[in-house]
């Protein structure tokens, strides 16, 4: 949600040159208007605003998919019209989120029987994802507590400095108390031990993070699990482990088979993932996986009937589009393991290409790692006349947009820019990204700094007056004072 207002009586008024074929008087930007227009004339307005829109196949801030294939944009225009919800009425549609989720959970090694299903659901995103396994962690928490004869009342969760805005809007949101594991130089994800000495018997869950926004690295699952291990076995606590996989869910399985990180490990009860990301598919579509029936309270799933038949529900919304699951099926289907693996390994290569073409220019230090994400964060080795914030928007003349960002705490000092490789950038492009880079560093170096304060001017070196000739500076000041009020007097 974005809230905004009017500046100024000129920002009121939508104008539309090439409209005005149809329409002679201005719209009213912020109230809807008394008559209607041509059909033309609202598709025209609306088109040339979104032009001044930035290129999302150059966006390289984000790691949401830009671009899929034809055929399956076929298939989300002839759902558009579909509501999800509506189980009874696109049965067809449910069957497809119920395969999706079967295949993501024995992607991540879910411990399912020959004939059992799995235990998920589709989202909007990672976020709402996370809302729902947050409130699985602490319903099942609390159950406990109660059950014991203890106060549950005090919930936490101890997560890493680094991770999304998502969990923060949890905790406050759900009431829960977050306990971060600070940052420092050249380590920025979550420390496992210093997490588990975080831990104590008011804790629900310990989040991971497979994929960090700000460097794409992986954290260290299997450490944190075995730690757990230790102490749950000391406490009798039974702290069990979210991963959060947003970025990383669709990319570990693929690249790094061997890495332990999913429900291979027994306390990781649960997992979540963006379709929208890597997993190839437009904004608006995200999973969340548990690890089994147990891990999912009964009392939080809704049963509804007014749609024509029973129908179990478990999402913080209610209506939306069923173009994302088709979507995200017709992905998993027409690329399998295979092409997933192909994908995944291009965009590390392409990640290759820029991290070495930075390199060479001998002014970046490369601050991500090379397992993980495919992205490059990178920081200025010599800041001393610019900064990265100054790269970020000389970038955006030829078009690309690359984020600079300081870290979190105790690592705010180190600030960093990130280009993230999607499907869809090419070797190409990383090529020409460096030659943009360099020539924005090339134009840095001609301009004044922006970071030191240039020397005084000789305008500037202002003597100090004397006392004798403030009170004359003073004195003339009054008598022309005097003088004005003498003339332009009204009698």
């Amino acid at each position: 949600m974005v809230l905004s207002k009017a500046v100024s009586e000129s920002d009121m008024s939508v104008h539309s040159t090439f409209a005005s074929r149809y329409v002679r008087a201005s719209l009213p930007r912020y109230r809807m208007p008394e008559n209607s227009i041509p059909k033309e004339a609202a598709y025209q307005i609306i088109n040339d605003e979104l032009m001044l829109d930035g290129n999302p196949r150059l966006n390289l801030a984000s790691f949401v998919t830009t671009w899929m294939e034809p055929e399956c944009d076929k298939l989300i225009m002839a759902a558009i019209n579909k509501n999800y919800v509506d189980m009874d009425e696109y049965p067809v549609t449910t069957e497809l989120q119920n395969r999706c989720v079967n295949m993501i959970a024995h992607l991540f090694h879910a411990p399912l029987g020959e004939s059992e299903t799995a235990v998920g659901v589709g989202t909007v995103g990672s976020s709402e994802a996370i809302m729902l396994a947050g409130l699985a962690f602490k319903r099942r928490w609390q159950n406990k507590r109660r059950a014991e004869g203890k106060p549950f009342d005090k919930p936490n969760i101890v997560t890493g400095a680094n991770v999304q805005v998502c969990w923060e809007k949890f905790a406050r949101y759900f009431e829960v108390e977050l306990r971060e594991v600070k940052l420092r130089d050249g380590y920025y994800v979550m420390d496992p031990a210093k997490a588990v000495e975080m831990v104590d018997e008011n804790t629900i869950c310990v989040a991971a993070i497979l994929g960090s926004t700000l460097n794409g690295e992986f954290e260290d699952v299997k450490l944190l699990n075995d730690l757990l291990e230790a102490k749950n076995g000391e406490t009798g606590w039974g702290t069990p482990i979210h991963v959060d996989a947003a970025s990383g869910g669709f990319i570990a399985p693929f690249l790094y088979p061997d890495l332990e990180w999913d429900f291979r490990l027994p306390w990781v009860k649960s997992i979540n993932v963006s379709g929208h990301k890597y997993g190839l598919v437009y904004a608006g579509i995200g999973w969340c996986i548990w690890r089994g029936k147990e891990d999912l309270p009964e009392e939080l799933i809704f049963h509804i009937n007014y749609l024509g038949a029973d129908q179990p529900t478990f999402t913080l919304n209610f209506s939306k589009g069923s173009s994302q699951v088709i979507a995200q099926y017709y992905q998993l289907i027409r690329h399998g393991f295979e092409g997933y693996r192909n994908i995944m390994e291009n965009c590390h290569e392409n990640a290759m290409v820029l991290k070495d073409g930075l390199e060479k220019t001998g002014r970046f230090d490369i601050v991500s790692k090379d397992d993980g994400v495919p992205l490059v964060a990178f920081s200025l080795k010599d800041r001393s006349r610019h900064d990265e914030f100054e790269i970020s928007d000389m970038l955006r003349r030829f078009g690309w947009i690359v984020p600079a960002y300081t870290m979190p705490p105790d690592a705010q000092h180190v600030t960093v820019l990130r280009v993230v490789i999607r499907e869809e950038f090419s070797r190409t492009l990383a090529e020409r990204l460096v030659l943009d880079i360099e020539k924005v560093m090339y134009q840095l170096d001609a301009l004044p700094s922006r970071l030191v304060p240039p020397p005084p001017t000789a305008a500037l070196l202002v003597r100090k007056k004397s006392e004798l000739e403030t009170q004359r500076s003073v004195t003339e000041a009054w008598k022309k004072f005097v003088l004005a009020k003498k003339t332009n007097g009204v009698c």
